[in-house]
């Protein structure tokens, strides 16, 4: 194998690389890394497909966001941090640069940024990246390995149990050059995936905390090197990025026609209502629609749309599912029992709701994994039984049936055979029902509440709290702020919330944190249900050691039947495509948007002529 020749390799290094040549033997070196399969880009390629390398700078798009934010500071537990809009794809990216970055028109796959190559070790034990001459912090100053080794130890030490969570097996990095950056895994770690979430890591200015602690909240903001910075605060109200005009990056392939906004305005709403007649009078440019009676009914009537002022579109979405449910905290006595969560879950009536508040926008989730080969199918497979058998006596007999379905329902509101099945349920796990209540040995009665923060979903939930009624249950919403209300989850003080969690295209160490036993009591985590299950914690390792396709599709089956049938959650909604609205001042690549982000506004760019059409038709 000599230099010069495109290889594939796979397999002990747990991701595969497309490199065109070899240092040493055993020692790869590459322009980028995915999972599992081929880079689509050459280590040659000039720009991303979905992008127009032609796209002119200029113009502010205004985006929305609801809630409030007390803090500029996105990397500790401290504070309320939501700057980085939902409709802008949730991307750190705008303020802070990463070693490399991903191509989203490919599952996984992260290309050089801050690094322009990167070795890896065919064992999987380590993977050092080569820093590019250049990168600069938004004050000039150079960014050095110093600088992300101090990112490394301080995310991983004071940063937000996240960090922690998804690094614990990665050792302190190492300088074997002025250049590089070496990063050693754990003896036995399972490192499938650890170097895309190594290269994926904000880069923070270790001089820039020289006299400011870092794990304080603030509202200075921190000192970042991405391709905007933030110009302009107003305090829980709105946050201004400014383009950093000739960054560092901007002619490499990886940030050819991207980014080309020279402002994004994001301001804060705390009420939807208000969001939505706000974006209809146009204080904003641009909304993803998350309520679908919305999009169905309160577009058309309005002027600016009726006149064609106001684009509505769909986009398609091919990545994995993000999970969506009510989580049940299991912390609390009085939902250990896996009955009375089940019985619980039988009272959300899905296809009521989706005929009559949904307009029929969406699917049931029956899976963890769901819009993905992942996800349990039928029975059990031979290799799927092998490690399920592991676990026999830790794990619902309904692991080893038929995939998981949530009980159907004709719709019409009517539903007794579910009201039977929740009462035998509860019955068998020690309560019954005394005066029209549920009630406990002690005759104490079942009590719910669910812990909000957006008082649109009450519509949703306020028929679910009719069906407990039914059979007892006293239940109830609280709304709080946000900030409140993200306290409250990370002391772990409720009893039923609503979460979705956004995932890789190929599940990885996410998982410790989201349903691992070690994160169930970690402040700040994000198992929320506080699961603890061994079982669960053997199929999560299962999935962080699979070398292959068919070995993740297997291991990620079994932790999907083990959670789906313990009924942790109650599975909510979804649909494989985005609703999103804007106002019609925008151009967009003629290339198909790519599958793997949400609306790809990094690559859209602002239209004079259409902006200047647009301003002239609604002063008529």
């Amino acid at each position: 194998m000599g230099v010069g020749r495109k290889i594939l390799l796979c397999g002990l290094i747990g991701f595969c690389v497309n490199y065109t040549h070899i240092a040493v033997a055993g020692e790869y070196r590459t322009h980028g890394l995915s999972t599992f399969g081929d880079l689509k880009y050459n280590n040659d390629f000039h720009q991303f497909d979905f992008v127009n390398p032609e796209a002119p700078k200029g113009g502010t798009i205004r985006l929305r966001n609801l809630n409030s934010f007390d803090s500029l500071n996105p990397f500790i537990l401290k504070g309320l941090y939501d700057v980085v809009n939902a409709d802008a794809g949730g991307d750190l990216s705008f303020n802070y640069a990463s070693l490399m970055t991903r191509a989203h028109d490919e599952p996984d796959a992260v290309y050089g940024l801050a690094a322009k190559e990167v070795t890896v070790d065919e064992a999987g034990q380590w993977v050092t990246f080569h820093l590019r001459q250049g990168p600069t912090f938004h004050d000039g100053s150079p960014i050095t390995a110093a600088d992300i080794v101090y990112s490394f130890n301080t995310l991983k030490k004071e940063g937000h149990p996240r960090y922690r969570l998804r690094f614990q097996d990665v050792l302190p990095p190492t300088i074997p050059e002025t250049s590089s950056i070496r990063f050693d895994f754990k003896k036995g770690a399972r490192t499938r995936g650890l170097a895309l979430q190594i290269g994926q890591m904000p880069i923070l200015s270790e001089a820039s905390f020289k006299d400011r602690p870092f794990n304080k909240t603030t509202m200075t903001p921190l000192l970042g090197s991405g391709p905007y910075k933030i110009t302009k605060v107003q305090p829980g109200r709105a946050v201004t990025y400014e383009r950093v005009k000739n960054h560092w990056a901007e002619k490499l392939p990886v940030h050819v026609g991207r980014y080309n906004f020279d402002r994004i305005q994001i301001d804060y709403y705390r009420d939807n209502t208000v969001a939505l007649e706000a974006f209809f009078a146009g204080e904003y440019d641009f909304r993803e629609e998350f309520t679908s009676r919305s999009w169905a009914t309160e577009y058309v009537g309005k002027p600016a749309f009726d006149k064609g002022f106001i684009i509505k579109d769909v986009l398609k979405d091919t990545s994995l599912t993000g999970y969506q449910a009510f989580f049940f905290n299991t912390r609390r006595e009085k939902f250990k029992d896996i009955r009375v969560r089940r019985a619980i879950g039988l009272m959300f009536d899905y296809e009521w709701t989706n005929k009559n508040l949904f307009y029929n926008s969406y699917e049931r989730l029956t899976s963890t994994f769901e819009n993905s080969k992942m996800s349990a199918e039928g029975s059990p497979s031979s290799e799927e039984m092998i490690l399920l058998n592991k676990w026999k006596r830790e794990i619902p007999s309904a692991a080893f049936g038929h995939a998981f379905v949530p009980q159907i329902t004709n719709g019409s509101g009517k539903i007794r055979k579910s009201i039977r099945a929740a009462l035998t349920d509860l019955k068998s796990a020690g309560w019954t029902i005394k005066n029209k209540k549920l009630v406990n040995g002690n005759g104490v009665q079942m009590k719910i509440e669910f812990l909000l923060y957006n008082k649109s979903f009450t519509r949703i939930i306020n028929p679910f709290i009719r069906n407990l009624e039914r059979v007892g249950i006293d239940a109830k919403i609280r709304i709080m702020d946000a900030a409140s209300w993200q306290n409250r989850l990370q002391e772990f003080d409720f009893d039923i919330t609503s979460r979705r969690f956004s995932q890789p295209a190929f599940p990885g160490v996410e998982l410790r944190n989201w349903w691992g036993s070690k994160s169930a009591d970690t402040t700040g985590g994000l198992n929320i249900a506080g699961v603890k299950n061994a079982a669960i914690d053997d199929s999560i390792e299962q999935i962080l050691k699979a070398t292959n396709r068919d070995e993740l599709k297997t291991a990620t089956r079994v932790l999907d039947r083990i959670l789906m049938t313990s009924h942790y959650t109650i599975p909510q909604w979804f649909k494989a495509s985005h609703f999103v609205a804007y106002w019609d001042k925008f151009g967009r690549p003629k290339a198909p948007k790519p599958g793997y982000d949400r609306a790809a506004l990094h690559s859209w760019w602002y239209d004079t002529e259409k902006a200047a059409k647009l301003a002239a038709a609604t002063r008529n």
